[in-house]
């Protein structure tokens, strides 16, 4: 039952909403999440933190950077966060998909940016 609340909970949140609909496009680093929704670091992290600890996205190292995608390996989990997901309306983040999307252009052309430093 705990875990049926930690669930809930994790997506009772707009912005961890707004997350998951960025995410359902792919893997992204933190930095991009940040860039997305023009944040600091600490609470994107804060609230992918819920997402992972509701089994709702995984993470993955690559150096420094932490990378998050949505955690399909739960039918049930995933089958939700696409219910979910569809009933949200494009027009609802589609600030946060053009500001991602000019951070990632911008990534692939100067290369200091975030998860795109080679150290």
């Amino acid at each position: 039952m705990k875990d049926l609340v930690t669930l809930f909970k994790a997506l009772s949140d707009e912005t961890r909403l707004r997350i998951l609909k960025l995410l359902e496009h792919g893997e992204l680093c933190v930095c991009d999440i940040v860039a997305a929704f023009d944040t600091i670091q600490p609470k994107v992290s804060f609230h992918l933190a819920a997402l992972k600890a509701a089994g709702l996205a995984k993470d993955r190292r690559d150096g420094k950077w932490m990378h998050y995608k949505i955690d399909d390996s739960d039918l049930f989990k995933r089958l939700l966060i696409l219910s979910v997901m569809e009933k949200i309306p494009e027009e609802e983040i589609r600030r946060d998909r053009e500001r991602l999307e000019g951070f990632l252009k911008a990534r692939k052309e100067i290369t200091t940016i975030c998860c795109a430093r080679k150290d």
